[in-house]
């Protein structure tokens, strides 16, 4: 696991799309697993400009996303479906077709769920999986206590989670209280991990992933025993970290141009 501290959120923005870049780039028919909410957003803002004004090439890459709220619809202005498309679909030129979300609105979740994952293994397997990590440290909407080998499937969201995602709804009763979501085991099968957290309402769940013991208590510690992770931290959220110094350290002694290619050579041998 390599932890990346930049000075502010934005400066964490910029430095996970050079990523992204340098991703999209080599591999043009990269398959990414997307997420969202509101750290992400910065990210997607910058993808957005290196398209319309680098020319950066989507056309050729496929998106799977994390999860979506059980019972919306994908026109409901907190849907996941319509937060993708408002914030990064929508902007650049990739192919509707080769774009994946799960629906809310499946007849038979269970059913939807082993069929997403039969997707992406037929797409060749996520190469880029985009985290954020939740307060309590869930990463998709794998909440605490769930299996570290869990598949794509329904799960109930705490109430934490719930009072965390109020902000999205007229008020808390309306925010959904099922979710379908990529199991920790479908996202630890992503080529490379890239988390993203931002303030320091995160500091606990980052330092509980990055030097906390693996524990389904909080579920983004599994990441510990993934080959290729990058966790970009601000400030805010990085000051619970004992070795934040150490982290500075190795990232500084590196080379500028293997300071966001650090993966990429076995990304390309896949």
């Amino acid at each position: 696991m390599e932890v990346i501290i930049t000075p502010s959120p934005e400066e964490g923005a910029l430095s996970a799309a050079r990523i992204l870049d340098h991703v999209v780039r080599a591999k043009p028919a990269a398959v990414l697993g997307l997420a969202t909410g509101s750290t992400p957003l910065g990210l997607y803002r910058e993808l957005i400009r290196r398209h319309k004004e680098e020319g950066l090439d989507f056309s050729g890459i496929t998106t799977f996303n994390l999860d979506e709220y059980v019972g919306l619809e994908a026109s409901h202005p907190a849907s996941y479906h319509r937060f993708m498309h408002e914030n990064l679909f929508a902007e650049i030129n990739v192919a509707p077709e080769r774009i994946h979300l799960p629906d809310g609105m499946a007849a038979d979740v269970n059913a939807f769920s082993r069929e997403y994952e039969k997707k992406i293994r037929a797409a060749g397997g996520i190469d880029l999986q985009i985290l954020g990590i939740g307060n309590d440290g869930h990463i998709g909407f794998n909440e605490p206590s769930s299996s570290l080998a869990s598949r794509t499937r329904l799960k109930t969201l705490t109430q934490v989670t719930i009072e965390a995602n109020k902000r999205f709804f007229n008020n808390i009763d309306e925010v959904p209280r099922h979710v379908i979501t990529m199991g920790v085991g479908t996202i630890m099968e992503a080529r490379i991990c890239l988390l993203l957290a931002f303030g320091e309402k995160k500091a606990e769940a980052v330092r509980a992933m990055v030097e906390g013991p693996v524990t389904a208590n909080c579920p983004a510690s599994v990441l510990q025993l993934h080959p290729r992770v990058v966790v970009i931290a601000d400030e805010a959220a990085a000051a619970s970290l004992a070795r934040a110094d150490y982290y500075r350290y190795v990232f500084a002694a590196k080379p500028e141009w293997q300071k966001e290619t650090t993966f990429l050579p076995a990304l390309l041998e896949e």
